[in-house]
């Protein structure tokens, strides 16, 4: 995902790694055509599935965001994205889709009926095609605005991105018992949000963007464990 300085105008972009070196970003193969928005891409595990954000769905040129889905198709290439359905979209915007390996997706929203001005919440596919939605609650959501969340791969280690007073920064939490526990915030700027959580496959390195000088977000990195597998996020040509 790229924006412009202000952080607006959102586009999804891709590059190939070619001979040691990244090709130029290209637009994705399922971005939508301007003055439409596409955010916060996420690739699923298996590498079949594409999940992201949108404002294509607003023929009145609204700035809701919703999830949308491509799947890739045997030759490779990704199919037409299609939106997902109620409840997992609503007439409020929903951000950062996360899928894990068991199918369900976590994403936050701004939703009427939440416990604050956005919340996390998680949907469990339903045998028949459909979807349930359900909130995180306590102490994952507050009275505050929680609005993104990336979970682990093996389901033990969320962060979220929540503006609990002056600006949004991360917080980190560990499942204990079913239960998260929250481990305090993430070292990060206190003078500058951070957004776009992701963790690596073994979940001790989070991977995510934050204003650098005159640059709107650029990529950083923490580190969630003392030992961590510093071959991840793997480089073009390494």
């Amino acid at each position: 995902m790229r924006s412009d300085t202000q952080f607006r105008n959102w586009r999804i972009l891709f590059s190939r790694c070619a001979d040691g070196a990244w090709s130029a970003p290209q637009p994705a193969a399922f971005a939508a055509a301007p003055p439409a928005l596409d955010a916060d891409p996420y690739v699923s595990a298996d590498g079949r599935r594409v999940y992201f954000v949108s404002t294509r769905q607003n023929r009145d040129g609204g700035d809701q965001l919703d999830i949308w889905r491509a799947r890739r198709g045997e030759d490779g290439r990704w199919q037409p994205p299609q939106r997902l359905p109620e409840p997992v979209n609503s007439p409020g915007s929903e951000l950062l889709p996360r899928e894990t390996a068991d199918g369900r997706l976590y994403f936050g929203s701004d939703r009427p009926g939440g416990h604050g001005q956005g919340d996390i919440y998680v949907a469990t596919p339903q045998a028949d095609g459909g979807w349930q939605v359900a909130n995180l609650g306590a102490p994952v959501n507050s009275a505050a605005n929680e609005y993104e969340a990336d979970i682990s791969m093996d389901g033990q280690s969320l962060v979220t991105v929540a503006d609990r007073g002056s600006r949004s920064h991360l917080y980190h939490y560990r499942r204990v018992g079913g239960a998260w526990r929250e481990q305090g915030r993430i070292a990060a700027s206190d003078t500058e949000f951070q957004v776009g959580p992701l963790h690596s496959p073994r979940g001790d390195r989070l991977l995510f963007a934050q204003r650098d000088g005159g640059r709107s977000g650029e990529f950083f990195l923490a580190e969630l464990e003392v030992e961590v597998d510093r071959s991840w996020p793997p480089g073009c040509g390494w």
